[in-house]
């Protein structure tokens, strides 16, 4: 019926069964998280600037910063490469041909800036300062015709934009009361 050489592993390894069972431990993944991690990735900012660090930057320096590292993306003066446009389209979103930028369909300049500081430059998400972020968010509205040249962002101006389409989105009910307070600003 069964081959002598089955009869012969299965009479050596029954022995073998309750210990590897007996010995058997969930599986370990990872480990907790110390506050310490959990402050690095919380860095989430809100519409009304909630949660927006200390820096600040400027349009110039926002260029400089974008030509080395979103340009072969996103394409001269974030007119599209092969990554999405970022720049112009305003005023067309009620148009048969829409235009989604950060000018003319975000609705928060804090979005921007919380977007790039989590997202870019894409090879190394996060590496950028501070000051970085707001110099490329800077250089970015600018772009869209919402800062002049000589301007510079920080916590407190950053929020103070208000962007074209910025009344273009129902928000969820948990964050009307957020959505509230910064149109009161």
């Amino acid at each position: 019926m069964y081959s002598p050489r089955f009869v012969m592993l299965v009479a050596l390894l029954t022995p073998l069964a309750p210990l590897g069972a007996a010995q058997a431990a969930p599986p370990r993944y990872g480990r907790p998280a110390t506050p310490e991690d959990i402050a690095q990735w919380n860095i989430d900012v809100l519409p009304d600037g909630t949660g927006l660090p200390k820096g600040s930057g400027t349009v110039a320096q926002g260029k400089a910063l974008y030509d080395n590292h979103c340009m072969a993306c996103h394409g001269p003066d974030a007119q599209g490469g092969f990554k999405d446009r970022l720049a112009g389209g305003i005023g067309t979103l009620a148009t048969d041909h829409p235009v989604k930028t950060v000018g003319s369909f975000w609705p928060y300049a804090t979005t921007l800036y919380d977007y790039i500081r989590r997202a870019m430059p894409y090879q190394a998400p996060g590496s950028l300062s501070n000051d970085d972020y707001y110099a490329l968010a800077a250089y970015l509205l600018n772009r869209n015709g919402l800062l002049p040249d000589d301007a510079k962002l920080d916590a407190t101006t950053l929020p103070a934009i208000r962007m074209p389409n910025r009344d273009g989105f129902v928000p969820e009910p948990e964050f009307r009361h957020i959505i509230r307070s910064s149109r009161k600003k």
